[in-house]
């Protein structure tokens, strides 16, 4: 199976840049994530992974009254 799918990849000409382009992305996507890691406020960190813990609260940040 991998013969005949090889067999199939290597006559299509130019075919040798996806690899690399495929590369390129994958680490400009890494290094981009890295950055934004590293520059986003630790403020934002803390509301990002609060959010699913406040899912039944008001946004003013109150909480509901019992009925």
């Amino acid at each position: 199976m991998l013969k005949f799918i090889k067999h199939h990849m290597d006559t299509i000409s130019g075919i040798g840049i996806y690899p690399v382009l495929s590369f390129v992305i994958f680490f400009t996507f890494f290094l981009g994530m890295l950055w934004w890691i590293r520059s986003v406020s630790k403020g934002h960190i803390n509301h990002m992974s609060s959010l699913p813990l406040l899912e039944d609260q008001p946004a003013n940040g109150t909480l509901p009254h019992a009925h």
